[in-house]
Protein backbone atom coordinates (compact mmCIF):
# COMPACT_ATOMS: atom_id res chain seq x y z
CA UNK A 1 0.00 0.00 0.00
CA UNK A 2 1.81 3.13 -1.12
CA UNK A 3 0.99 6.84 -0.22
CA UNK A 4 0.19 7.91 -3.65
CA UNK A 5 -1.07 5.24 -5.90
CA UNK A 6 -5.01 4.49 -5.60
CA UNK A 7 -6.41 1.59 -7.52
CA UNK A 8 -8.76 2.40 -10.52
CA UNK A 9 -12.08 3.39 -8.92
CA UNK A 10 -13.56 3.88 -12.78
CA UNK A 11 -17.33 2.56 -13.29
CA UNK A 12 -15.83 0.27 -16.18
CA UNK A 13 -12.93 -0.86 -13.66
CA UNK A 14 -15.68 -2.19 -11.22
CA UNK A 15 -17.25 -4.12 -13.84
CA UNK A 16 -14.10 -5.74 -15.10
CA UNK A 17 -13.74 -6.60 -11.37
CA UNK A 18 -16.60 -8.59 -11.35
CA UNK A 19 -16.51 -10.01 -14.55
CA UNK A 20 -12.98 -11.30 -13.68
CA UNK A 21 -13.62 -13.38 -10.52
CA UNK A 22 -16.40 -15.77 -13.41
CA UNK A 23 -12.60 -16.36 -15.32
CA UNK A 24 -10.21 -19.13 -14.90
CA UNK A 25 -11.50 -20.58 -11.67
CA UNK A 26 -10.78 -23.08 -9.83
CA UNK A 27 -13.26 -24.30 -7.34
CA UNK A 28 -12.24 -25.28 -3.52
CA UNK A 29 -13.33 -28.47 -1.77
CA UNK A 30 -15.68 -27.44 1.19
CA UNK A 31 -13.57 -27.32 4.69
CA UNK A 32 -13.89 -30.23 6.79
CA UNK A 33 -14.11 -27.47 9.92
CA UNK A 34 -14.19 -23.65 10.66
CA UNK A 35 -10.41 -22.31 9.69
CA UNK A 36 -9.18 -19.00 10.15
CA UNK A 37 -5.51 -17.07 8.75
CA UNK A 38 -4.58 -13.93 9.51
CA UNK A 39 -2.46 -11.94 6.84
CA UNK A 40 -0.29 -9.18 6.60
CA UNK A 41 -0.01 -7.30 3.43
CA UNK A 42 3.09 -5.93 2.31
CA UNK A 43 4.64 -6.72 5.69
CA UNK A 44 5.16 -3.82 7.39
CA UNK A 45 7.92 -3.65 10.14
CA UNK A 46 5.45 -3.44 12.63
CA UNK A 47 3.46 -6.85 11.93
CA UNK A 48 6.75 -8.39 11.57
CA UNK A 49 7.29 -7.56 15.36
CA UNK A 50 3.71 -7.15 16.65
CA UNK A 51 1.50 -9.19 14.84
CA UNK A 52 3.91 -12.24 14.84
CA UNK A 53 4.64 -11.77 18.42
CA UNK A 54 0.70 -12.10 19.07
CA UNK A 55 0.61 -15.33 17.14
CA UNK A 56 3.37 -16.92 18.26
CA UNK A 57 2.56 -16.42 21.75
CA UNK A 58 -0.33 -18.31 21.03
CA UNK A 59 1.38 -21.09 19.31
CA UNK A 60 -0.12 -19.56 16.12
CA UNK A 61 1.59 -19.04 12.99
CA UNK A 62 0.68 -15.85 10.08
CA UNK A 63 0.97 -15.39 6.45
CA UNK A 64 3.06 -12.03 5.19
CA UNK A 65 2.46 -10.97 1.78
CA UNK A 66 5.76 -9.58 1.11
CA UNK A 67 6.53 -7.41 -2.04
CA UNK A 68 10.62 -7.35 -1.99
CA UNK A 69 11.17 -3.42 -3.16
CA UNK A 70 9.26 -1.93 -0.43
CA UNK A 71 11.59 -4.11 2.14
CA UNK A 72 13.23 -1.09 4.32
CA UNK A 73 11.30 1.61 2.78
CA UNK A 74 8.61 3.82 4.20
CA UNK A 75 5.40 3.72 3.81
CA UNK A 76 1.98 5.11 4.75
CA UNK A 77 1.43 1.69 6.92
CA UNK A 78 5.06 3.10 8.47
CA UNK A 79 8.51 1.39 7.80
CA UNK A 80 8.50 -1.98 5.72
CA UNK A 81 10.14 -5.21 7.52
CA UNK A 82 13.67 -5.36 6.27
CA UNK A 83 15.02 -8.67 4.66
CA UNK A 84 16.15 -9.23 8.45
CA UNK A 85 12.12 -8.65 9.08
CA UNK A 86 11.16 -11.30 7.06
CA UNK A 87 14.05 -14.05 7.59
CA UNK A 88 13.11 -13.71 11.44
CA UNK A 89 9.74 -14.65 10.73
CA UNK A 90 10.08 -17.10 7.96
CA UNK A 91 12.35 -19.07 10.67
CA UNK A 92 9.98 -18.78 13.54
CA UNK A 93 6.96 -20.91 11.17
CA UNK A 94 5.25 -18.36 9.51
CA UNK A 95 4.43 -18.54 5.94
CA UNK A 96 6.21 -15.73 3.45
CA UNK A 97 3.86 -15.00 -0.16
CA UNK A 98 4.32 -13.24 -3.00
CA UNK A 99 2.55 -9.59 -3.31
CA UNK A 100 4.56 -9.01 -6.81
CA UNK A 101 8.11 -7.28 -6.25
CA UNK A 102 7.36 -4.20 -6.65
CA UNK A 103 3.67 -3.97 -4.82
CA UNK A 104 2.30 -4.07 -9.04
CA UNK A 105 -1.23 -3.14 -9.84
CA UNK A 106 -2.60 -6.48 -11.63
CA UNK A 107 -5.56 -4.63 -12.66
CA UNK A 108 -3.66 -2.54 -14.88
CA UNK A 109 -0.01 -3.76 -15.76
CA UNK A 110 -0.09 -6.43 -18.58
CA UNK A 111 -0.04 -10.58 -17.88
CA UNK A 112 3.75 -10.33 -19.00
CA UNK A 113 4.91 -7.63 -16.79
CA UNK A 114 2.76 -9.24 -13.91
CA UNK A 115 4.43 -12.37 -14.70
CA UNK A 116 8.10 -10.61 -14.32
CA UNK A 117 7.31 -8.88 -11.61
CA UNK A 118 6.54 -12.41 -9.37
CA UNK A 119 9.45 -14.21 -10.84
CA UNK A 120 11.65 -11.41 -9.58
CA UNK A 121 10.38 -10.86 -6.32
CA UNK A 122 10.29 -15.00 -6.37
CA UNK A 123 14.12 -14.45 -6.60
CA UNK A 124 14.52 -11.59 -4.23
CA UNK A 125 12.97 -14.12 -2.09
CA UNK A 126 15.40 -16.95 -2.61
CA UNK A 127 18.77 -14.28 -2.60
CA UNK A 128 17.18 -13.48 1.23
CA UNK A 129 17.62 -17.81 1.55
CA UNK A 130 14.13 -18.57 1.48
CA UNK A 131 11.99 -21.38 -0.27
CA UNK A 132 9.77 -20.16 -3.64
CA UNK A 133 6.80 -18.19 -2.28
CA UNK A 134 3.41 -20.80 -2.59
CA UNK A 135 0.31 -18.34 -1.89
CA UNK A 136 -0.10 -14.88 -3.65
CA UNK A 137 -1.86 -11.76 -2.73
CA UNK A 138 -3.12 -9.43 -5.49
CA UNK A 139 -1.90 -5.95 -4.53
CA UNK A 140 -5.22 -3.32 -4.36
CA UNK A 141 -7.15 -6.65 -5.06
CA UNK A 142 -7.14 -6.10 -8.46
CA UNK A 143 -6.43 -7.95 -11.53
CA UNK A 144 -7.28 -8.29 -15.41
CA UNK A 145 -8.70 -11.43 -16.81
CA UNK A 146 -5.39 -11.88 -19.28
CA UNK A 147 -3.17 -11.32 -15.51
CA UNK A 148 -4.60 -13.65 -13.99
CA UNK A 149 -4.85 -16.45 -16.37
CA UNK A 150 -0.95 -15.97 -16.76
CA UNK A 151 -0.68 -15.80 -13.15
CA UNK A 152 -2.75 -19.59 -12.29
CA UNK A 153 -0.61 -22.37 -11.93
CA UNK A 154 2.19 -21.25 -10.52
CA UNK A 155 0.56 -20.62 -6.88
CA UNK A 156 -1.93 -22.80 -4.80
CA UNK A 157 -4.04 -20.13 -3.89
CA UNK A 158 -4.51 -16.32 -5.04
CA UNK A 159 -6.18 -13.76 -2.71
CA UNK A 160 -8.36 -10.91 -3.67
CA UNK A 161 -9.97 -8.41 -1.01
CA UNK A 162 -13.26 -8.70 -2.09
CA UNK A 163 -16.03 -10.65 0.97
CA UNK A 164 -16.68 -13.92 1.38
CA UNK A 165 -15.87 -17.22 3.01
CA UNK A 166 -13.90 -19.89 0.92
CA UNK A 167 -16.45 -22.59 1.10
CA UNK A 168 -16.84 -25.30 -1.69
CA UNK A 169 -16.85 -23.99 -4.68
CA UNK A 170 -15.27 -20.51 -3.72
CA UNK A 171 -12.43 -19.59 -6.39
CA UNK A 172 -8.87 -20.23 -4.99
CA UNK A 173 -7.32 -18.30 -8.23
CA UNK A 174 -9.55 -14.60 -6.54
CA UNK A 175 -9.95 -16.48 -2.66
CA UNK A 176 -12.67 -13.65 -0.39
CA UNK A 177 -10.42 -12.11 2.55
CA UNK A 178 -11.92 -10.02 4.66
CA UNK A 179 -9.71 -6.87 5.80
CA UNK A 180 -9.42 -5.57 9.33
CA UNK A 181 -8.29 -1.91 8.65
CA UNK A 182 -9.39 1.23 10.82
CA UNK A 183 -12.15 1.84 13.52
CA UNK A 184 -14.73 -0.92 11.82
CA UNK A 185 -12.50 -3.52 10.99
CA UNK A 186 -12.61 -5.27 14.33
CA UNK A 187 -16.38 -5.53 14.53
CA UNK A 188 -16.45 -6.57 10.09
CA UNK A 189 -13.98 -9.29 11.21
CA UNK A 190 -16.27 -10.35 14.28
CA UNK A 191 -19.48 -10.90 12.17
CA UNK A 192 -17.06 -12.50 9.62
CA UNK A 193 -16.00 -15.14 12.04
CA UNK A 194 -19.28 -15.64 13.64
CA UNK A 195 -20.74 -16.30 9.65
CA UNK A 196 -17.54 -18.88 8.97
CA UNK A 197 -18.38 -20.51 12.61
CA UNK A 198 -21.86 -21.18 11.61
CA UNK A 199 -21.00 -22.44 8.00
CA UNK A 200 -17.74 -24.47 9.18
CA UNK A 201 -16.12 -22.05 6.18
CA UNK A 202 -12.39 -20.34 5.98
CA UNK A 203 -12.19 -16.48 6.45
CA UNK A 204 -9.02 -15.34 5.89
CA UNK A 205 -8.38 -12.15 7.54
CA UNK A 206 -6.04 -9.36 6.24
CA UNK A 207 -4.19 -6.08 7.46
CA UNK A 208 -1.24 -4.31 7.19
CA UNK A 209 0.40 -2.39 9.92
CA UNK A 210 -0.56 -3.47 13.78
CA UNK A 211 0.38 -1.05 15.92
CA UNK A 212 -0.94 1.24 18.57
CA UNK A 213 -2.00 4.40 16.07
CA UNK A 214 -2.35 2.21 13.11
CA UNK A 215 -2.68 3.52 9.53
CA UNK A 216 -5.96 3.51 7.97
CA UNK A 217 -4.85 0.57 6.33
CA UNK A 218 -3.94 -1.44 9.86
CA UNK A 219 -5.25 -2.66 13.14
CA UNK A 220 -3.84 -2.04 16.63
CA UNK A 221 -2.04 -4.88 18.74
CA UNK A 222 -5.22 -4.84 21.12
CA UNK A 223 -7.84 -5.78 18.18
CA UNK A 224 -5.50 -8.17 16.84
CA UNK A 225 -5.51 -10.56 20.46
CA UNK A 226 -9.51 -10.04 20.33
CA UNK A 227 -9.82 -11.31 17.21
CA UNK A 228 -7.36 -14.62 18.05
CA UNK A 229 -9.19 -14.86 21.36
CA UNK A 230 -12.13 -14.99 19.95
CA UNK A 231 -11.35 -17.43 16.88
CA UNK A 232 -9.59 -19.87 19.67
CA UNK A 233 -12.96 -19.57 21.62
CA UNK A 234 -14.94 -20.36 18.98
CA UNK A 235 -13.48 -23.69 17.45
CA UNK A 236 -11.56 -21.94 14.47
CA UNK A 237 -8.29 -23.97 13.12
CA UNK A 238 -5.70 -21.17 12.88
CA UNK A 239 -3.68 -21.71 9.45
CA UNK A 240 -1.50 -20.24 7.36
CA UNK A 241 -2.97 -19.33 3.95
CA UNK A 242 -0.67 -21.61 2.59
CA UNK A 243 -2.22 -24.68 4.83
CA UNK A 244 -5.38 -23.58 4.07
CA UNK A 245 -5.04 -23.96 0.38
CA UNK A 246 -3.79 -27.69 0.72
CA UNK A 247 -6.70 -28.43 2.89
CA UNK A 248 -9.31 -27.35 0.48
CA UNK A 249 -7.38 -27.26 -3.46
Amino acid sequence: MTAAYHADSSWPAKVRRRAVRLASRRPARAPTRPMISFAFDDAPASAARAGAEILEARGLRGTFYVAAALAGTDAVTGPMASADDVRRVAAAGHEVGCHTYSHLDCGQAGASLAVDDVARNAETLRMWGLPPPTTFAYPFGDVTPETKRALVGRFTLLRALHHGLVTAGADLNQAPAIGVEGPPGERLAMQWLDRAADRAAWLILCTHDVADAPSPYGCTPATLSRLVARALDEGFEVVTVAEGAARVG
